[in-house]
């Protein structure tokens, strides 16, 4: 079977079409989770930060804390109670810790609420998941077919030969000016 250029294009523009429906939910997963990852801004956009403050009565004892903590609603959970010094007691919170004084009764608070579809697509982009490693070599190979049939779908002026050329090279010097920079 001999293969014409326009068998070639016809057979590179079907399969660049049907690989990119299939790639569509990768695309947007390490999309997403790689724009977020981009600009963390000190802080992990996969987790919700809250902070509190609540005053309670002066002096409790570490039981006596950890239990009046149950009884309020819209907190943390509270897993256990820690001396720090004379002062101070850490309260271990799921997700989070706080502090109490124990001379004011203040409890200054910080936890961290999972955001469950932010926590996955970082957890495959980040691949720790198991076996993501073949479904991300996958997406690599594909993203490579991409690129380079992307080069042969169209002829003339509007290809490769023509204007194609240019946005090629165009698209080839910004990584060569950071591989120089850096």
């Amino acid at each position: 079977m001999k293969w014409s250029n326009k068998k070639l294009r016809k057979w590179l523009r079907i399969l660049h079409r049907d690989l990119g429906y299939l790639m569509v939910g990768l695309s947007l997963a390490y999309g997403i989770s790689g724009y977020l990852l981009n600009h963390l801004d000190g802080s992990d956009p996969a987790f919700k930060s809250e902070e509190g403050t609540i005053i309670f009565e002066k002096n409790l004892k570490r039981a006596e804390l950890a239990n009046l903590w149950k009884t309020q609603d819209n907190l943390p959970v509270i897993k256990r109670v820690l001396s720090i010094d004379d002062e101070h007691y850490r309260i271990m919170l799921d997700g989070g810790l706080g502090i109490y004084e124990l001379h004011s009764g203040i409890v200054d608070y910080e936890y961290h609420k999972k955001r469950p579809i932010i926590y996955f697509i970082n957890k495959l982009h980040y691949n720790k998941v198991r076996y993501w490693t073949w479904i991300g070599d996958i997406f690599a190979f594909t993203l490579i077919f991409f690129a380079l049939s992307g080069l042969f779908m169209v002829k003339g002026t509007k290809g490769i030969a023509g204007r194609g050329k240019w946005y090629l090279i165009i698209g080839l010097i910004f990584p060569l000016i950071y591989l120089i920079w850096i």
